[in-house]
Parts: C-alpha cells; sequence; structure tokens
C-alpha cells in the first residue's frame, strides 16, 4: 500500500473549489490562532463534571514540593464505586453467548437442541452445507465399502482401514487448493513417520545388545519423535496436518506388531498404500462433485461486509455495542479471508493484489463508520426537527457561566438556538443527499463484486440492483460538492461567530459532517477500485500460494483450523503476541531532565525503559541486534533455551508423558491381547485428541469420552445385527457417521465428531476382519475402552499440568489490554499531540497507527470470545461473575476510542502550537508532563493488579485534577501572548476550533473512562487502603495471642 494513501484526504478535487482546499500538507504542522482559548474555557468545563473545582482546590496549608523533573500527583477522595442500579448498564455490555439463559437447564437445553436439530435439517436441504456434507460422507463411503470387500482387504492387508480413516482427517469438504495441500502434507507426514519407525525398527535389531533393550530404543525413538512432533504442532500450525499423520503412522509402525523383534514390511506396504489410496478417494471426490475453486468464501466476507456497514449506516439511530462489535467482526473477517486466498491454490477472477487493496480500502470505510456517531438528528427532515424544538446543551459547572464568554445567558440561548436552526436548514438535505449516495455506491459495488466472483445468483444481492459503479462516482461527487458549498455557506454566515462555536451540540453537527465526508472519500476510493477491477476483469486464473513464507507457516486455512478445534483460544493467543510485538517496536525517546538544584539526583546511567510485557510467551521479545552481537554464541543459546520454556514446549512434554506413559504395555511381555485388540488406537486416540491450549472442561469430557464410546457400541451393534453381513455394516456405518461427519466437519464441535468418527470405523472394519473365534463382545468392550482411555487421558493430564483456565486467560488479557492502552496513549501523546519541532506526524506514522489500531479492535474481539468461553468452566468455589469484566471490556475499548478520536482531531487541531514560544512551552512542561502521567502510571498500576491478583489502592493519581491544573495555566499563558498571535484564515479557523472541541473532548473521556476502569478494576481484585495491613496483622495477634 502506498503510504501517501494514508493521509486523511477529506476534500477531493472535484468536490471542493481549490481555493478553499486546505493544504493538509501544512495544516499537521500549522498551529491555531489564539481564538482557542474559547476551546480551553469549554474544556475546563468538561473536566470540572468529573473533578469539581471543591475537590480539586483542596488546602494544602501552604506546603508544597517541587519535584523537578519527576511526576508531581495529585491524590484526591476516590469516588463511590459502582452501585447495584448500574447492573442493567453491565449486562448491556456482555456478549450474545452470555445474554442467553442458561444451556444447562433440562428444559432450555432440550428445546434448543430441537430447534438446532430443525435448523440443521433446514440449512443442509437449502443450502452449501449439504453439498459439503454430502462429498464428505460420498468420500467416506466409498472407502469404507471397499474396506467391507474380502478381495480389497486381503490385498491391502490387516491395515486397510487406514484407507477409510485417511478419507475422514483430509476430508473433501474443503477447497480445491487445500485438499490438494492436505493430501500433500499428509502423504509427507504419513511417510516421516513410517521412515522414522523403520529406522527405530532396523536399530533395535540391528545387534544382540540392541534385541535386548528393543522395546527401550523403540520407547526412545517414539519419545523423541513425538515430543518434536508436539512442539512443531504448537508452533508451526501450517503443518498441523502432517505431523497429526506423522505421529499416528510412528505409533503404528512402533506399538503395533512388534512382538517378532523384526521389520514387518507388509504393515508399512498396507498403512502407507491405504493411505494413499483414502488421499486418492477423497482428491477425487473434492474435484467431480460441485467442486469449490476457493473463491467462494472471499466472495461471502465481501458480501457480509457491505451487508454490515449498510446497517451501520441507518441513521438516526441510538448508540448500539452490536453495531460497533459487527464492524469490528467484519474487519477481522477482510483481513482473514485475504489471508485464506494467499495461503492455498485458487481459482478465481480476483487477483490476490487486488484483493488487498480492496481489503485496506473496505476497513477504511469501516474506521470511518466506527467514528460516526449515529446519534444526530442532522438528517431529519427539516419540518420535523422544527417542529420538535431544537435542544441545546449549554455548559454548567461551578464557577462557568456564559458571560465568560462575553454572553448573556439570554442572549447565549436564543443565539445558539438561532444557530442550530440555520445549521440544521442548511445542512440536513445535502448531508442525506450524501449518505443516500454512499448506501447506493455500497450497494452497486457489493452487485459488481459478486458478479466478478460469479456467486451472485446464489449469495445475492438482487439482480435489480445496478452494478455499475460509474454513475453513481458522478452523483457522489456532486453531493458532495453541494455539502461542502452548504458548509462554507454556513461558514461565511455572520451568526456563526466564534462566541457561538462553544456550544457542543453546533460543533457535534460539524463534526458529524466532516465524518460523513471521511466515510464518503472511503467508499469513493472503494469504487475507484472496484471499477478498476471491472475494467481488467477476464477469465479466471490459476492463483499460486503467494503469501509469506514466514507467515504462513503460523497459519492454517478455514477448514484446517476448524478441524483442528480450539479456535477461540488459537486466535487470542496469537493476536495478543501480534500487538506485543507492534508496541514493541514503538521506541519513546528517554527524557533526562535538567538539573537547576544541586540535590536533584541524576539519572541512572544505562537505565532502561519498561519492555513489553508478553501475555503469552510464545515468542520472545524482540532483542537489539547490537546487543544480541556483542553476546555471541552464549546470547543465542539463551534464546533457544528461554523460547523452550514457552507453552510449545510445555505442549512438547506433555505429548511426550502422555504418549510414553500409555505406550509402556507394548514394551512389556505377555502384550498378546495389546495387538489382537489394537490397543495401539489408545495412544494414537491420545495424540489427536490433546490440543496444544484448549484441554477441555467437564462437559467436553463426558461429550467426547460419549462418542467415543458411542461409536464402539454401534459397530458392535452393526456387527451382532447382521452376522459380520457387509451390507448391514454399511447401512449402519450410513445412519451413524452421517450426523457424526457433520459434527465433526460442520459444527462447533469437532474434537467429538472426530473421535465418534474414528471410533466407529476403526472398531466396526477391525470386527469385520477379526480373526475366527475372537469373541465380537469382547473385542468390542476392549477397543471402545481404547478410545475412552485416548480420549479421557488428555483432558486430564491437561487439568493437571499447565490448564487452560478461560477466566484466568480474561484477566491476563484484559492486564495486557489495560497496557496496551498505556504505550498507545504515550505513542500518541508524543507523535501526534507534543511533537518536538521538525518531527510531524507522517503518512506512514498514520498508516502504522491505522494498523495498529485494527488489530487491537481484534484484540477486543478475542476477549469478547474468552468471556462467552467462561460460561462453560465449572468453578468450585461460586459461580462466575461475568458482568466486572465485560464493563471493564468495554470501557477499556471505549478509552480506546477516545484515544483513536484525539489521534484523529490532532491532525486538524495541534495542541502544542504554544511550542512556538519557548518560554510558553517551558511553563507548561510540568503541567503536561503530570496531566500525561498520571493517566500512564493508572494505567500501569491496573494493568498490574490484575496480572497478579493484587488489590488496587484506594487512592490514585487523579488524572482529572491534573488535567485541570493544565488547561488553566494554559489559558492563563494564552492571556500573556494573545496580543501576539496571528491570524489565518476564516475556514481553517473555524475547522481548527471545531477539532479542537473534539480533541479536548476525547481527552476528557478518556480521564472519564479511566475513572471507570479504576472503579471496575477494584470490584475484581479489590481495593487496597492504608491499613489494611495494620488490621490484618491485629487480628492476626489477637488469634495467636487471645484475651
Amino acid at each position: 500500500m502506498n503510504p501517501e494513501l494514508a493521509l486523511p484526504s477529506l476534500y477531493k478535487a472535484s468536490s471542493v473549489p481549490p481555493a478553499l482546499a486546505p493544504d493538509f500538507g501544512s495544516s499537521l504542522r500549522r498551529r491555531p490562532t489564539l481564538d482557542t482559548r474559547r476551546s480551553s474555557t469549554i474544556s475546563t468545563v468538561q473536566i470540572e463534571r468529573i473533578v469539581s473545582e471543591e475537590r480539586a482546590d483542596t488546602n494544602t496549608y501552604g506546603v508544597s514540593e517541587l519535584r523537578e523533573g519527576f511526576f508531581d500527583a495529585l491524590f484526591l477522595k476516590p469516588p463511590k464505586g459502582p452501585q447495584d442500579d448500574l447492573k442493567d448498564r453491565f449486562e448491556a455490555t456482555l456478549p450474545e453467548g452470555w445474554k442467553e439463559k442458561s444451556p444447562l437447564r433440562p428444559r432450555i437445553l432440550t428445546k434448543k437442541q430441537w430447534d438446532r436439530l430443525r435448523g440443521i435439517v433446514v440449512e443442509l436441504m437449502t443450502t452449501r452445507e449439504g453439498v459439503r456434507l454430502l462429498k464428505t460422507f460420498t468420500a467416506f463411503f466409498t472407502a469404507y465399502a471397499l474396506c467391507l470387500v474380502p478381495s480389497v482387504h486381503n490385498w491391502l492387508g490387516n491395515y486397510s482401514y487406514i484407507m477409510a480413516v485417511s478419507t475422514i482427517l483430509n476430508h473433501p469438504a474443503r477447497s480445491f487448493g487445500s485438499q490438494i495441500d492436505g493430501a500433500v502434507l499428509t502423504i509427507v507426514g504419513t511417510g516421516a513417520g513410517l521412515g522414522w519407525g523403520i529406522v527405530g525398527l532396523l536399530l533395535s535389531t540391528s545387534t544382540i545388545a540392541a534385541r535386548a533393550g528393543f522395546g527401550g530404543i523403540l520407547a526412545l525413538f517414539l519419545a523423541l519423535f513425538m515430543t518434536t512432533m508436539g512442539w512443531m504442532r504448537s508452533f508451526f500450525l501450517r503443518f498441523y496436518q502432517c505431523v497429526l499423520c506423522a505421529g499416528i503412522a510412528i505409533m503404528c509402525m512402533t506399538l503395533a506388531e512388534t512382538n517378532d523383534h523384526s521389520v514387518e514390511w507388509s504393515k508399512v506396504r498396507s498403512y502407507g498404500i491405504s493411505w494413499v489410496l483414502g488421499q486418492a478417494i477423497a482428491l477425487a471426490v473434492n474435484c467431480l462433485i460441485w467442486p469449490d475453486a476457493g473463491a467462494r468464501p472471499l466472495a461471502i466476507t465481501f458480501h457480509d461486509f457491505f451487508g454490515i456497514t449498510k446497517n451501520a449506516l441507518e441513521i438516526p439511530s441510538p448508540r448500539d455495542n452490536g453495531r460497533q462489535r459487527r464492524l469490528a467482526q467484519s474487519y477481522v473477517d477482510l483481513s482473514q479471508a485475504h489471508r485464506d486466498l494467499r495461503l492455498d491454490l485458487t481459482i478465481t477472477r480476483f487477483r490476490p493484489d487486488d484483493v488487498e487493496d480492496l481489503r485496506n480500502l473496505m476497513q477504511g470505510v469501516i474506521r470511518a463508520l466506527l467514528s460516526m456517531d449515529t446519534e444526530t438528528y442532522l438528517v431529519h427532515d427539516t419540518s420535523q426537527t422544527k417542529s420538535a424544538g431544537v435542544i441545546i446543551n449549554m455548559p454548567e459547572a461551578p464557577g462557568v457561566n456564559t458571560a465568560d464568554f462575553g454572553l448573556s445567558n439570554e442572549e447565549s440561548v436564543a443565539d445558539l438556538e438561532d444557530v442550530s436552526t440555520m445549521v440544521l436548514h442548511a445542512l440536513s438535505k445535502p448531508l442525506r443527499e450524501v449518505l443516500d449516495s454512499i448506501l447506493e455506491g455500497l450497494d452497486r459495488s457489493d452487485a459488481a463484486l459478486m458478479d466478478l466472483s460469479g456467486y451472485r445468483k446464489y449469495i445475492g444481492p438482487p439482480m435489480d440492483i445496478s452494478a455499475d459503479v460509474g454513475a453513481i462516482q458522478i452523483h457522489l461527487n456532486s453531493t458532495l460538492s453541494a455539502l461542502n458549498d452548504a458548509e462554507i455557506t454556513v461558514f461565511q454566515s455572520n451568526k456563526l461567530t466564534s462566541r457561538t462555536m462553544q456550544a457542543a451540540d453546533i460543533v457535534q453537527l460539524f463534526l458529524f459532517v466532516r465524518h460523513t465526508r471521511e466515510a464518503a472519500d472511503a467508499v469513493q476510493s472503494l469504487l475507484d477500485k472496484v471499477e478498476d477491477m471491472q475494467q481488467m476483469s477476464g477469465w479466471p486464473r490459476l492463483n499460486f500460494p503467494s503469501y509469506s513464507f514466514w507467515k504462513a507457516i503460523h497459519r492454517a486455512n478455514r477448514q484446517t483450523r476448524h478441524d483442528r478445534g480450539g479456535i477461540t483460544a488459537g486466535s487470542y493467543h496469537f493476536t495478543f503476541v501480534q500487538i506485543a510485538d507492534l508496541l514493541e517496536s514503538i521506541k519513546s525517546k528517554e527524557h533526562k531532565p535538567t538539573r537547576t538544584r544541586a540535590n536533584t539526583p541524576e539519572p541512572e546511567d544505562g537505565s532502561e525503559g519498561e519492555s513489553m510485557p508478553y501475555p503469552i510467551d510464545s515468542h520472545p521479545q524482540t532483542e537489539d541486534p547490537d546487543k544480541a552481537d556483542e553476546d555471541g554464541v552464549g546470547r543465542k543459546i539463551w534464546r533457544i533455551l528461554r523460547h523452550l520454556q514457552g507453552f510449545e514446549g510445555r505442549y512438547a512434554l506433555k505429548v511426550c508423558i502422555v504418549t510414553s506413559l500409555l505406550s509402556v504395555p507394548s514394551y512389556l511381555d505377555g502384550r498378546e491381547w495389546w495387538d489382537r485388540y489394537h490397543v495401539w488406537w489408545a495412544v494414537a486416540a491420545s495424540w489427536i485428541m490433546i490440543h496444544p491450549r484448549v484441554g477441555g472442561n467437564v462437559q467436553d469430557l463426558f461429550t467426547r469420552s460419549f462418542c467415543a464410546i458411542l461409536g464402539a457400541i454401534w459397530a458392535g451393534a452393526a456387527q451382532a445385527a447382521g452376522k459380520g453381513n457387509p451390507y448391514v455394516t454399511g447401512v449402519f456405518s450410513a445412519i451413524f457417521m452421517i450426523p457424526m461427519l457433520y459434527r465433526f466437519v460442520q459444527s462447533s464441535h469437532p474434537r467429538s465428531g472426530l473421535i465418534g468418527c474414528l471410533s466407529f470405523t476403526v472398531v466396526s472394519l477391525s470386527l469385520h476382519n477379526r480373526p475366527e473365534g475372537d469373541s465380537a463382545v469382547t473385542f468390542t468392550i476392549a477397543m471402545g475402552l481404547c478410545f475412552f482411555v485416548g480420549t479421557a487421558v488428555p483432558i486430564l493430564v491437561n487439568w493437571v499440568l499447565w490448564p487452560f483456565v478461560a477466566r484466568h486467560e480474561l484477566r491476563s488479557a484484559m492486564s495486557s489490554m489495560i497496557f496496551f492502552m498505556s504505550i498507545i496513549y504515550r505513542n500518541v501523546v508524543a507523535k501526534y499531540v507534543y511533537f518536538e519541532e521538525g518531527k510531524e506526524p507522517t503518512a506512514l506514522d498514520i498508516q502504522k497507527s491505522e494498523q495498529l489500531e485494527g488489530h487491537i479492535r481484534e484484540g477486543f474481539l478475542r476477549i469478547r470470545q474468552l468471556l462467552e468461553l467462561t460460561r462453560h468452566e465449572i468453578r468450585l468455589r461460586a459461580p462466575f461473575d461475568p458482568l466486572p469484566y465485560s464493563a471493564l471490556a468495554d470501557a477499556c475499548e471505549r478509552f480506546f476510542d477516545y484515544l483513536i478520536a484525539v489521534r484523529q482531531a490532532a491532525l486538524f487541531y495541534n495542541p502544542g502550537y504554544i511550542r512556538d514560544n519557548p518560554v510558553a512551552s517551558e511553563k507548561l512542561l510540568g503541567y503536561r508532563r503530570d496531566a500525561v502521567a498520571a493517566i500512564l502510571g493508572n494505567l500501569y498500576i491496573l494493568a498490574g493488579a490484575l496480572r497478579s491478583q493484587r488489590k488496587v489502592p484506594r487512592y490514585l493519581p487523579n488524572a482529572g485534577a491534573a488535567r485541570r491544573k493544565l488547561l488553566l495555566r494554559t489559558i492563563e499563558i494564552e492571556d500573556e501572548i494573545a496580543a501576539q498571535a496571528e491570524r489565518i484564515g476564516s475556514f481553517n479557523t473555524r475547522w481548527s476550533d471545531i477539532h479542537s472541541f473534539s480533541f479536548n473532548e476525547s481527552l476528557t473521556g478518556c480521564i472519564a473512562q479511566l475513572e471507570e476502569l479504576e472503579e471496575l478494576a477494584k470490584l475484581i481484585v479489590g481495593e487496597q487502603g492504608f491499613d489494611d495491613d495494620l488490621k490484618e496483622d491485629a487480628v492476626d495477634q489477637l488469634r495467636n495471642n487471645p484475651p
């Protein structure tokens, strides 16, 4: 993406006269005039609502302290915490999954399951989901039927059922490119497992001494291989299918039929050929039955984006958390769809580079919509607005009145009502036309892209919507020109004076116009790109994987992510690691204060700022290359060892422990039962079911175990009903496997479906081909126990060793997010507010900030998903209360929204204009330092309290009081240098006033949200008072020495 595209282009050459279009290259450096004094006064009015004058102006009794160059905090009496009447507001912040009634109630559970069953039937009969299930079952049943044919079984050998297992693990319900990718990976993984097993068997039988330690050598080979596979499975997500199949293959080689202490080459042939045949069947079904070239998921994502954005433009409408969350979800889905397109082989008319541009432009539209306030009456009809009356919000605070602005109360109300009415009459109609043009432009872009994808007939929009984007571009330009003309007319009106620009309602009207223009410009850029793609469209082309290799190895395609399970936990960890990596690249310049007194301590040499506390230790911190070169080999060894301590190493250790302990009976004497009942599948099932992130809760334990046992019982019932008749067995397999394959391939519970499919397939085919004389009942019970043990043991081990507890991860995630907010706040203040001369924010800085903001949006999405996971966890002490955590996440997200508003407003209104006067800048330095440090200090304290589960101190530095001192001091300095101020053009002056209001209001909003964060954090971890330790000591003393 060209960095120049990231500059805020709020005016187009075609929509505003060149003489009136501001130079945004210089607007980033232009200082507003001293007319902004009234903005500072309004800011003090806003801050008074948070910190009253009585609270801030406490009596110091003549005692003062000057901390030269250091943070000077103000401590005020904290407000009362949230009351019970706030419960409704907290509940409004809950994710959708928590708003439903408890799903474990029998009546609700029964009704929910029945409704879900009916929905599944309708979905399978009317959508493409039925085609995916048909393809999966066709491939499985073809392989399963071949395994029932005696001649095929005799030719393939005892492991012919691996052919059916192969079609399950790499089923054809995926795109063509994903199917080829899976076939290659599974065959390579199977070959690696068989090859390593052969090496182990040859080595263990090479000499007499090796034969004496036959079992020990095989155990060592298995442990080393499984530890490596476990580490790769957790670190290289791309190779999930490869390492999974490699683990199953080596278990077959080292644990099955090893009594003769020799290499059974027939076993290698049977296993290998059966696996390759299974992949051939799955690939053939994928290509012959309604093949998916890979463009459909991308088209669905684009179509969903247009639907969500059109719903978000329903204005006026009340502010809705669901609207913001749907936009954030669409933002994440666009990135994921683009990544999936580049990961696999696809056949589509969309070129990957065009899709990348579309993703960036669509995300730009989402960013613009997230900034819009839908609660506005500017788009109402003028007649309705006039009849309803205009309500003006006058600033009300102790010690502030309208006389401060040169107006009496009666004059102010009358003037502001007239101005507001004038603005409504002038801007309402052109603004409504711009919004209508945006909606029509989105509809036509949707139609054009769906036509290009070839799926418009199946997913929409209706055919009566035109795909001509050229005409709507012209109309959108004309409506923007009309809006600009109306805006200029308003600015040139005599009624709109500097005194009337103080009203919050009037400023909000102009801000809404500015945000609407930003959305229009974003949609206009999207229309330009869609028109270019229409002109260059041709035949579908073959797109080879083009994603960066070093990024691709940590990613997987859509269906593999689903089959692997644990999407929420894995996405949460990866997202937060990405955010931490991005924030680690933000380096702040260390400030060493100048000493003016002899007793001021010097900063310690070599002191470093805080480093990024990684919330997830899956990746080491980014090190300074210079320091790494200085330490050489020792530092590299240290980094490797430190990396092995991450969750990948812990997971590899768990895999080694589980597989090694379960395989111990295979190396002991008298193990005929092990081979007779194929008990090695207990080890293989444990390897399949143990997840790198999520171990599973009690519900998962019962569900998966039930599916494993049910599959074995159904296999035994099929054998008993037909006396081994293959036709009866085939009918039983169809009845059982259709719903179980759906559960594995398409439901949100893939692992229980997978173990059910494997249990039935292996048990039924092993029963069918078992040696004569073996009891079918005993065989079924033994193999059912194998799959039950292989299913239950990984869950129990994950409960004991480094368990994944969603509520603990949620608290850690909130701690990390609050710390991220402190880094972002520091970056915004340093780069966009109080930057030094010659270091103005560049287009590249804005682009990086927008990229970071997108990842933060995704982080809040993952937090809400974690919150939903907590509902399924059993807590022994008391039920988990999600309200404080949900409210804390919502407050943190609103804090983040205010930070974005500060950054955007600072591009047009730079509050550091006093920097031009060195004396004034020096006078404000300490006040600015205290205002910024109060917010940063509180965020650091809250993040640390949540991470360590320590109580929050009762008295924290008051950010509102620090900002109030800064604003009052700023007003004094403005008065001192007002006579020396230069004036600039009227048009830019008006917009500077408007953005100064937005800038100051957003900073005040940050302080309000910070106070809410403090209150909610105290609800979660408690409040620490001055005498709490003394009280605890007194209680302990009384207990030890009773009176």
